[in-house]
């Protein structure tokens, strides 16, 4: 049976977020996203057998598969790029962590105006500013902030970021302060229900929950190696 170590993993991941909050000293909750990109469902089933209830992808279609394949009800979370022909998928997941344009926002908006009922979002930036990755910036938040508050399709729930691959300890922890700034603008925009920080994968989870992470998205960590 594949994935025989998932307990003793998750166990241990759980006692390290549970030491770096104390640390940190945020007093936040961190959910445990799993994340398994480019493995099959017998992963799934292992992540829920030991009690995972969060599940992340990147790609709509494989996260779509891996639904129609088990039929789990776990908490989808679409924690990739989402593409606009695509948005009309939105209605079976928990959480968009990618909302990472203005264009986007207006599509999942109107969505959700269509479908009479709103869509929990995270408004990415992109605090390092990576040419190779989506977000706002911190300097054009506040103003598209303002805009989002004016889309009743969608409900503003936090942030999320992504560090640079392979930062120091001191890059990292500038790049997740930022997040918490941005937290901070949604709320002053009156985002009101903005409280979540979805920051930190395998590499540096620890660090992120330090500077008050809420959601942690685990691949490698969890499940091995990935193959594609």
């Amino acid at each position: 049976m594949p994935f025989l170590d998932l307990a003793g993993r998750v166990r241990e991941v759980r006692e390290r977020i549970d030491a770096a909050a104390r640390r940190g000293g945020h007093g936040q909750t961190v959910t445990l996203v799993a994340v398994t990109k480019a493995h099959g469902p017998e992963a799934l089933q292992a992540a829920w057998d030991v009690g995972l209830r969060d599940v992340g992808e990147n790609r709509v279609q494989e996260a779509l598969d891996k639904m129609d394949a088990l039929r789990l009800p776990f908490r989808w979370h679409l924690i990739g790029h989402l593409q606009r022909n695509k948005v009309k998928h939105l209605t079976r997941f928990h959480l968009l962590h990618a909302l990472d344009r203005a264009s986007l926002a207006d599509s999942v908006s109107a969505l959700g105006a269509s479908a009479g009922r709103t869509f929990d979002v995270l408004v990415q930036v992109n605090v390092a500013g990576e040419e190779t990755k989506g977000g706002h910036s911190l300097e054009s938040l506040p103003a598209e902030a303002d805009r989002l508050a004016t889309l009743s399709g969608i409900a503003v729930r936090g942030v999320m970021t992504m560090a640079p691959f392979e930062a120091g300890e001191a890059a990292l922890r500038r790049v997740f302060q930022g997040a918490r700034s941005a937290r901070d603008v949604l709320l002053a925009a009156g985002h009101t229900e903005a409280r979540e920080l979805s920051m930190g994968m395998s590499g540096d989870y620890e660090i992120a929950v330090e500077e008050g992470a809420t959601y942690v998205r685990l691949g490698t960590t969890l499940f091995g190696a990935r193959t594609a």
